[in-house]
C-alpha cells in the first residue's frame, strides 16, 4: 500500500529500516519520495517522466539535504530546469520487468509460505499473470490493461479472477513499497461479486447423511473407506487435503501432528468419534492413513465419489464437501465456542478469516434473544 505523508526533516529521521527497502512519497510535491534502505540508509528520490518516458532520480542523501532542499530539486526535475542527473546524485537503475520483479518477490516472501500457497503461486503466475504482464516493465502496466485482462479471465472463471487479482494487487504493493511505482494500478478494481459461503449443515441433516453413509456401506461394503474420510472432515474441520494426505507419523494418541497445512504445522485436537475411525483403518504397510486404491503406497488423491452419491440421497446436493468444514464452526460458535478456540480449531492464521465460516441458524438467534431478553426483563421488573 502507498505510503504518504507531508514530509519533514523530524518524520524522515523516524522512519525505521525494514527486511526490505521501502518508499515514502511527499504529499506535497509529486514524485517526490525517501528511500529507506535495510541498512537504515534513507535517500531523497524523485519519479516523472522526460521525453514521454518514466524517469527515476536520485535526489541525495537525507542526512546530507533537508525536506526543501529536496523538494526544490524536485520541482526543478519536474519543470525541466534542472537536467536530469544533475540533482547531485545519480539516475537509478531503470525499472524491473514485471517477470522479473515477481521472481525478486517470490525468493523474498517464498519463506513464509506453505506448499499448498507456493504452487498457487506457481500455476497463477506462469498461466495467468505472466502471459499478458510479464515482458512489461512496471511502470507500464496500466489500469486499463489491468481491467482487460481481468474482464477477459472473469468471463470464464469469476472466483479464479478474483483470487488472481488479489495476487497481482500483492505483487505490485510490494513493488510501490520498493519504489519502483509510484501507484498500484489494479487500486480500485472491484472484484466479481461471489455467493456467500452461508451453507452448512443442521443437526438434522448430519443425522441424515450419516445414515446415508451407513446405507451405502450396507449395501457394497468396500465404500467404508470413503465413508470414514468423509465422518472424518465432519468430526474435525480439516481440510481435504490434510485428511486425504494423513500420515500414521502425524496420528498422537488423541492428536493430529499435521506437518504440511495451507497454514504451516499445527494440532488437531481428535474427539473420541473421531478416534474411533482412524482406529479402524487397516495398517496395511502403507505410510498413509487412507492410501490410495490405485497405489498402496501413496495418498488417496480425489473427492471421494461416495460424496455425491451420499449427499444425493440425504437431499443435501447443495452441499459442497468443503461445507463440511463449515459445519464444524456453525456449530461450535451456536454453543457458545469463542471466535479464537474455533480459529484454532481450524488453523486460520488470522482469526477474522474465521468469521467467513461461523454462521448461526435463525433458530440460535430466536433461542439467544430469548435467553438475554429474559435476563433483561427480569433485571427490569426486579425479577
Amino acid at each position: 500500500m502507498t505510503r504518504r505523508i507531508r514530509l519533514t526533516d523530524s518524520a524522515i529521521g523516524r522512519l525505521r529500516p525494514s527486511s526490505s527497502e521501502y518508499v515514502v512519497w511527499d504529499s506535497k510535491v509529486a514524485g517526490l519520495g525517501v528511500r529507506v534502505r535495510p541498512s537504515g540508509h534513507r535517500s531523497y528520490v524523485w519519479h516523472g517522466r522526460a521525453d514521454g518516458a518514466a524517469v527515476r532520480v536520485t535526489i541525495g542523501s537525507a542526512a546530507l539535504k533537508t525536506v526543501e532542499e529536496a523538494r526544490r530539486e524536485a520541482l526543478e526535475l519536474q519543470n525541466g530546469t534542472r537536467p536530469i542527473g544533475g540533482a547531485g546524485g545519480k539516475d537509478l537503475p531503470p525499472i524491473p520487468l514485471f517477470r522479473e520483479f515477481a521472481g525478486v518477490w517470490k525468493v523474498g516472501s517464498g519463506h513464509r509460505w506453505g506448499p499448498s500457497w507456493r504452487g498457487y503461486v506457481d500455476r497463477t503466475l506462469n498461466g495467468q499473470l505472466l502471459p499478458p504482464f510479464g515482458v512489461l516493465r512496471l511502470d507500464r502496466i496500466r489500469r486499463r490493461d489491468v481491467e482487460r485482462w481481468f474482464d477477459a479471465y472473469s468471463g470464464t472463471a469469476p472466483g479464479g479472477a478474483n483470487a488472481a487479482l488479489s495476487l497481482l494487487r500483492q505483487i505490485l504493493n510490494a513493488a510501490v513499497e520498493s519504489g519502483h511505482i509510484e501507484t498500484n494500478p489494479t487500486q480500485g478494481i472491484r472484484r466479481n461479486p461471489r455467493p456467500k459461503l452461508t451453507r452448512f449443515l443442521s443437526t438434522g441433516e448430519i443425522k441424515r447423511l450419516h445414515r446415508a453413509l451407513d446405507r451405502l456401506v450396507d449395501e457394497r461394503p468396500s465404500r467404508q473407506v470413503q465413508a470414514d474420510i468423509i465422518r472424518l472432515l465432519l468430526l474435525t474441520g480439516c481440510r481435504r487435503g490434510e485428511i486425504l494426505k494423513l500420515k500414521w507419523s502425524e496420528v498422537d494418541g488423541d492428536v493430529l501432528r499435521l506437518t504440511k497445512t495451507k497454514t504451516g504445522p499445527r494440532r488437531v485436537w481428535l474427539s473420541k468419534e473421531a478416534r474411533a475411525v482412524i482406529a479402524r483403518q487397516p495398517r496395511a504397510g502403507s505410510a498413509c492413513v487412507f492410501p490410495s486404491s490405485r497405489d498402496a503406497a501413496g495418498p488417496w488423491l480425489e473427492t471421494p465419489v461416495l460424496w455425491n452419491r451420499a449427499r444425493k440421497e440425504a437431499g443435501l446436493e447443495d452441499v459442497r464437501l468443503h461445507d463440511l468444514r463449515h459445519t464444524v464452526a456453525s456449530q461450535a460458535v451456536a454453543r457458545g465456542v469463542a471466535l479464537p478456540t474455533v480459529a484454532r480449531m481450524l488453523g486460520h492464521a488470522d482469526p477474522t478469516m474465521t468469521l467467513r465460516y461461523t454462521h448461526v441458524s435463525d433458530q440460535d438467534v430466536q433461542a439467544a434473544a430469548e435467553r438475554i431478553g429474559k435476563v433483561i426483563g427480569d433485571a427490569l421488573t426486579g425479577g
